[in-house]
């Protein structure tokens, strides 16, 4: 009878998930706003989240799949936070 082989990935140790999330937030902290909102149909658009889109990227790339979850609450949450505060690159 040949045995199975089980492939183990190492555990992530926490100071590198703290890392990756430390990045994940500064990432979705990254808008590219608009002086006057730009009008899309009847919704004005005020800013683009491009830190959001390269965060989704970068998570979607991580082989650890539950940290993967995690990650994108904390791109899409701090997308919506920083949407209301004045971070961001004003065009």
């Amino acid at each position: 009878m040949a045995k199975k082989k089980i492939n183990i990935l190492p555990e992530e140790k926490d100071s590198a998930f703290l890392l990756k999330i430390v990045m994940y937030i500064i990432l979705a902290s990254v808008w590219i706003k608009f002086q006057e909102p730009l009008d899309l149909f009847v919704v004005g658009i005020s800013g683009v989240p491009i830190g959001l889109f390269v965060g989704l990227i970068v998570a979607r790339q991580d082989r650890f799949q539950i940290d993967r979850k995690i990650e994108y609450v904390v791109l899409i949450v701090m997308t919506i936070v920083t949407y209301f505060i004045p971070a961001g690159i004003v065009i």
